[in-house]
């Protein structure tokens, strides 16, 4: 338990102040745009900047597309850490986070799809889905020393398998027009990827290289080129030729700083450079934005709060160690904070502009009031 109160600490301290950053930077974002610099300060993100691929882009690709990708590597590399080595390698440690991650995803889903079906804007059912970890993570941090370890675990694991099932959405669901020639290409070089660890190659330079150019073959392919760096990370090695210290563990250190420092506040700032108009509130409110906001702040802790006491109960899985099932409901409403992953998603769903403002205004709000729940709660719980 010690072992953990220490990755938490070390790992708390990184989420807190990211959290911090990316509150920030959001809020400057949306005074910016909608200041009287609006104009000048939106169409930086927005207007053409460059040819790449023979398409016009901005900056705004450079951000979603690019930097992303190596956020989802660093992402991908937590994944297959805690898979391999880490508290989600063994069925009995990991069959609760597990259970409640995916009732965190399913019943926000129905909730939106209920109020979406058959509509044009049915597409939109991954949005409510995601639970931001650095927010979430920060806030679990700050609500004080009645948090027992197994509860800061749990929600990490959560986070961690709830990034791993926004993965495998967006792969399968949020990728258009598919060019299988590409998606060729793409396999070979994983391909390659493969026999360099048959080879025993721990040199990751040689895998990231080998991973931008996967980028650009998925890219092509028309499946988000994110993805491209969730695959890398699953082929870098845990171990150097010496059996000691892990390539894997060192990347994503090295990682991290950039990723919670620069990549995610450049896409908050990008993302949420919108300009708030409530003269008509019929085209804020919705169904979905209300699905959305619905999928957040009452989908996301219901699945986790009862996927957990189903599988307790059934005596398949075990509460967290110190927990019970009211801390479990504070840590299931900080999984309704979506922010990063949700507009992420969104980006992907929606080409439509002013309907991403309404719902990006949606998980703003939801993600706050599910923050200001979740802290509630657990600072009001006592001790187990």
């Amino acid at each position: 338990m010690t072992a953990i109160k220490n990755t938490f600490i070390k790992w708390s301290s990184y989420f807190r102040s990211t959290g911090v950053l990316l509150l920030a930077v959001t809020i400057l974002s949306l005074i910016l745009s909608n200041s009287s610099y609006s104009e000048k300060y939106i169409d930086l993100w927005n207007v053409n900047r460059f040819s790449f691929s023979g398409h016009q882009e901005n900056l705004l690709f450079v951000i979603n597309d690019f930097l992303m990708a190596i956020f989802f590597l660093h992402v991908g590399l937590e994944i297959k850490r805690e898979f391999v080595i880490g508290e989600l390698s063994s069925f009995k440690k990991s069959i609760t986070p597990i259970v409640a991650a995916i009732g965190g995803m399913v019943v926000p889903a129905a909730i939106y799809l209920i109020l979406n079906f058959n509509s044009s804007t049915a597409n939109g059912w991954g949005i409510p889905m995601a639970t931001d970890i650095a927010f979430a993570i920060a806030i679990l941090s700050l609500a004080g020393k009645n948090i027992p370890a197994g509860l800061k675990l749990f929600l990490m694991s959560l986070a961690i398998i709830d990034d791993l099932g926004a993965v495998i959405v967006i792969a399968i669901f949020y990728s258009h027009q598919l060019m299988l020639n590409f998606l060729i290409y793409a396999a070979v070089v994983f391909c390659l990827m493969i026999t360099m660890n048959f080879l025993k190659i721990k040199n990751t330079i040689y895998y990231l290289l080998l991973g931008l150019i996967s980028w650009y073959f998925i890219l092509c392919s028309g499946v988000h080129a994110t993805i491209a760096g969730v695959m890398t990370a699953l082929f870098i090695p845990l171990k150097d030729r010496s059996g000691i210290g892990s390539p894997l563990e060192r990347l994503q250190n090295s990682l991290t700083i950039p990723v919670d420092y620069l990549i995610l506040p450049l896409f908050a700032v990008a993302n949420t450079a919108m300009k708030l108009e409530f003269s008509s509130l019929s085209e804020w409110i919705n169904t979905a934005t209300i699905g959305v906001f619905l999928g957040l702040i009452i989908g996301k802790p219901v699945g986790i709060y009862y996927s957990t006491k189903m599988i307790v109960k059934s005596g398949i899985g075990k509460l967290p160690e110190g927990c019970d099932f009211r801390k479990i409901a504070g840590a299931g409403m900080l999984g309704g904070i979506g922010f990063t992953m949700s507009i992420f998603i969104l980006m992907l769903a929606f080409p439509n502009h002013e309907l991403q403002t309404s719902i990006k205004f949606v998980i703003l709000l939801a993600s706050l009031l599910m923050g200001i729940a979740g802290f509630v709660t657990l600072r009001k719980s006592k001790a187990a």
